[in-house]
């Protein structure tokens, strides 16, 4: 059974950075396209960024883009969420999922996979 484990949340003023982390283990890293999303209270959860297997295609939801960069370690079963110029909107739980495919999935209802979620807080 896949199990994803985030870390690397926390409180950061506006303009700092955080690096977040996924660790996937139970099944083929490699195999699996990965994504990282994020919730509010009251709200749905939203794609923030999302990786292919293979690390040559990403995509971002349009507020992150050139801020945030998503990345994997195939050979550390990890993927990761680099967040510079934080905002306090970026506020939210943040997941990772995992799902059994070649490309870069921005849709959650395509994942298999959750993690449980690593809280960032942003101050202004």
């Amino acid at each position: 059974q896949v199990q994803l484990v985030e870390s690397g949340g926390g409180l950061v003023q506006a303009g700092g950075s955080l690096r977040l982390s996924c660790a996937f283990s139970g099944g083929r890293f490699s195999t699996y396209a990965m994504g990282w999303f994020r919730q509010t209270p009251g709200k749905e959860r939203e794609v923030v960024a999302a990786i292919a297997r293979s690390e040559s295609r990403t995509a971002y939801t349009e507020s992150v883009k050139g801020r945030f960069t998503i990345s994997r370690d195939n050979a550390k079963n990890t993927v990761y969420l680099q967040m510079n110029s934080l905002k306090p909107e970026d506020t939210a739980t943040y997941y990772c999922a995992a799902v059994l495919t070649i490309v870069a999935v921005t849709n959650l209802r395509d994942y298999d996979y959750w993690g449980q979620g690593t809280q960032v807080t942003v101050s202004s």
